[in-house]
């Protein structure tokens, strides 16, 4: 079975073939560095590592951009209120960012264009329009895309426009389905600004959100690229203007492939401040959760499908690692040093059939985690009845091992133990010998709330994760 995605421009499920033979260009809408990202926003950010990561498996080569949307009205209206330069306010939350796909294990992308730093590209591309006529300037000096131009205005989110009024603009980035008017390229300046300008043709300014992206895509991937992917909040305007502005300019199809995520709700609600559901994933490690367990809880729901994002269901996902992590514990002790393939036993290889066949469905994580866990119980039960080589279980550790390059949870961390551990282990070594067996057990306890389990060996004692 080879990888079909479904496309949200055709409504359909379609087997996937690059543009350009085993090169893949995607593009995914970014952060706005205003303020630390939300889980809904890391929804998003971890269905696009999946498919970049699958994609990777099959054998394609990625080229991955991410943007850093580091100007539009929030940023701006934050670092006015904070009274700090664009640059320096930004900066923050761009570093806060990058440590947070570290902790998700989220795989870096080949580009990260900041907006501020491409702003002659986007002034060359709405010069580029204007000359065309899709774009004109009003009396203010900004610039507008005229959506009356483009007769497939609308044929990404299916909008009806026969409603809409001719010649009505609309000046803010982000805006509502019934707001279906000409949008600003570039805005004049004004004292609602501050200092947050640049020099152009028609005076000064700064870009509209929606050509920042269209600008920076064809900068790193080409006027036609594979895939664009992002949440189902960006279908409409965001990416309905993207299609409209580049495709005007450059008459040719801006993307092939476009996949969308749906919500994430919390506790069956809309994430939001008011309901005091609304959480960073600062704010959710805090609670003692890992990076790991956030992102098992993030992956495993289709991306296609809302996402209820509950305690619970972290408790699940602990749990569900745990056994996990077992299973791979049992497999290295009886592992040997090589193997191939065909030491494969039967049940692990029909999972990896499953598996493949799983994701090869629109990245379809729920068919693809049922052949990870049948495998762990067909494993276990072959182990218990030792009918498990040394040679099976370094195959099935390799197997393992493959399939995390496109999951990256299934592999525990590495059981490398920080120094205040290593220090309470050699406290209790001495309890032990001073037959202070009080003290031992209390530091015994006390490793395990750090979520260490120490064995006692005749060649010392032994620490693995719990």
């Amino acid at each position: 079975m080879s990888l079909k995605l479904y496309n949200t421009m055709s409504r359909s499920l379609e087997e996937f073939h690059p543009v350009a033979n085993n090169h893949v260009r995607m593009y995914t809408c970014g952060p706005t560095v205003y303020d630390h990202a939300h889980i809904g926003n890391f929804r998003a950010y971890m269905f696009e590592d999946l498919l970049r990561r699958y994609l990777k498996y099959c054998g394609y080569e990625v080229t991955h951009v991410m943007n850093l949307t580091d100007v539009d009205d929030k940023t701006i209206r934050a670092c006015i209120a904070e009274d700090l330069p664009l640059k320096e306010y930004t900066s923050t939350y761009i570093k806060a960012f990058f440590e947070d796909l570290d902790r998700l294990g989220i795989e870096r992308a080949e580009h990260y264009p900041a907006a501020t730093d491409h702003i002659p590209e986007m002034i060359e591309l709405i010069e580029k329009l204007q000359e065309k006529g899709f774009a004109y300037q009003s009396e203010d000096g900004s610039v507008y895309f005229s959506i009356g131009k483009f007769k497939d205005y609308g044929k990404l989110s299916h909008l009806d426009l026969s409603g809409m009024q001719s010649g009505a603009r609309v000046a803010q980035d982000e805006y509502e389905k019934d707001n279906a008017a000409d949008f600003a390229l570039w805005k004049a300046w004004d004292e609602k600004d501050g200092d947050v300008a640049w020099d152009s043709p028609w005076g000064r300014g700064r870009p509209g959100w929606h050509i920042e992206c269209s600008a920076m895509s064809m900068r790193y991937l080409g006027e036609t690229f594979d895939i664009h992917m992002g949440g189902v909040d960006n279908m409409f305007p965001h990416h309905e203007d993207e299609i409209a502005q580049s495709e005007c300019a450059t008459g040719k199809m801006f993307a092939k492939y476009w996949l969308h995520c749906a919500h994430l709700i919390v506790d069956g609600k809309k994430m939001s401040k008011s309901l005091n559901n609304f959480y960073t994933l600062r704010d959710i490690l805090d609670k003692g959760y890992s990076g790991r367990e956030i992102r098992f809880v993030l992956i495993s729901t289709h991306y296609r499908q809302p996402l209820n994002f509950t305690f619970e269901v972290l408790d699940s996902a602990r749990a569900s690692l745990a056994r996990l992590d077992e299973f791979i514990r049992r497999l290295k002790e009886l592992a040997s040093e090589n193997a191939t393939p065909e030491d494969l036993p039967a049940w692990a290889r029909k999972a990896e059939d499953g598996f493949k066949a799983g994701l090869d469905n629109d990245l379809n994580i729920s068919g693809a985690f049922a052949a990870v866990f049948d495998m762990v119980t067909a494993g276990n039960r072959a182990m218990d009845s030792a009918e498990v080589t040394g040679d099976s279980a370094r195959a099935i550790l390799t197997l393992l091992h493959s399939w995390d390059s496109a999951l990256g949870i299934l592999e525990p961390p590495p059981d490398e133990a920080d120094e205040e551990t290593l220090r309470m282990v050699e406290m209790r070594q001495q309890a032990r010998r001073n037959k202070d067996w009080g003290e031992a057990d209390r530091l015994r306890d006390e490793l395990a709330a750090r979520g260490w389990v120490v064995k006692d060996t005749p060649e010392g004692p032994k620490l693995r994760r719990s």
